[in-house]
């Protein structure tokens, strides 16, 4: 069997970030990891308008079908792992039968759901990708100096793909009550709660600078960049932890995931923006001492 070298890749590229991401947090600056992040985010969201959504979903799946089957014989099963019609929903052909349960309902409701469904998705996927690279512009090339008028613009568009994809999120999420693998109702609610953590923040920003402060518009922009980062990254990287350590329970990892991923985002954003403000408040103490002669 033909190994799935674009998954591996991808392993190779989330370690190679991990290192990136070890250096930044000792310099204290987080360019290259954010950059990076970036880069991972459209490489994994491209794939579904190439190939369509369910290769891309096998492909997504394949990824955590390595953990989540960890310490596993082939044939083993567990309460959170379960099999799909011709082994079809993962790009590691028969090595791996039995995938995580999330995964496999994921795969089967766009491989045999309706075109609307599948357009939901490309909808939201396509609108967030360009939200989360246009907000890091919006981060870099503040309103306050001469990009002004740019960052304006820009505003208007990100706010614009971010409600045409969170209403894609939501309507998305409403058909989730029966679908046992990802929690149930469970599931519609924690999604329903993720997006209001990110449209949430997107508004509230919007809020302030319309009555003028800026000060506030920046304190919630930055919280709102932290709730997308939550909601792509920590929620999948938190995936990677879970599945294996929750998989005797059908959708405990899963919904871990849901409720927690956007509301971490939002906390480690707004640390870093506590520190940079401190930083740029009292600048002297980052530096070394200049040594007695």
């Amino acid at each position: 069997m033909a190994l799935p070298f674009g998954v591996i890749a991808i392993y190779v590229a989330l370690a190679a970030w991990a290192v990136i991401l070890i250096r930044d947090l000792r310099r204290g600056s987080f360019g290259a990891f954010i950059w990076v992040g970036i880069a991972l985010l459209l490489i994994l969201n491209i794939r579904y308008f190439i190939e369509g959504a369910p290769d891309a979903i096998a492909f997504f799946i394949g990824i955590y079908d390595v953990l989540d089957n960890l310490g596993l014989s082939a044939t083993d099963g567990a309460a959170a792992l379960a099999p799909c019609p011709d082994n079809a929903c993962t790009v590691w052909g028969d090595r791996f039968v039995n995938h995580p349960s999330w995964g496999v309902a994921f795969h089967d409701r766009f491989l045999n759901g309706s075109n609307f469904r599948n357009l939901l998705l490309y909808v939201h996927l396509g609108l967030n990708s360009i939200v989360f690279v246009l907000m890091h512009i919006q981060l870099a090339r503040t309103g306050a100096g001469e990009h002004k008028t740019l960052h304006k613009l820009l505003g208007r568009v990100s706010f614009t793909c971010l409600t045409l994809a969170t209403v894609s999120a939501v309507w998305l999420a409403s058909q989730h009550g029966n679908v046992s693998e990802y929690g149930g109702n469970l599931s519609v609610y924690g999604f329903w709660f993720m997006s209001f953590c990110v449209y949430g923040c997107a508004v509230l920003g919007v809020i302030a600078i319309r009555r003028g402060d800026a000060a506030s518009h920046r304190i919630w922009m930055i919280r709102f960049v932290g709730s997308m980062w939550g909601a792509f990254w920590i929620f999948r990287a938190m995936l990677l932890v879970t599945g294996p350590l929750m998989r005797n329970w059908e959708s405990a990892s899963i919904l871990t995931c849901i409720w927690l991923s956007a509301p971490l985002g939002i906390l480690i954003a707004e640390l870093f923006r506590i520190q940079l403000d401190r930083r740029k408040a009292n600048p002297s103490a980052t530096t070394s001492p200049a040594p007695e002669k």
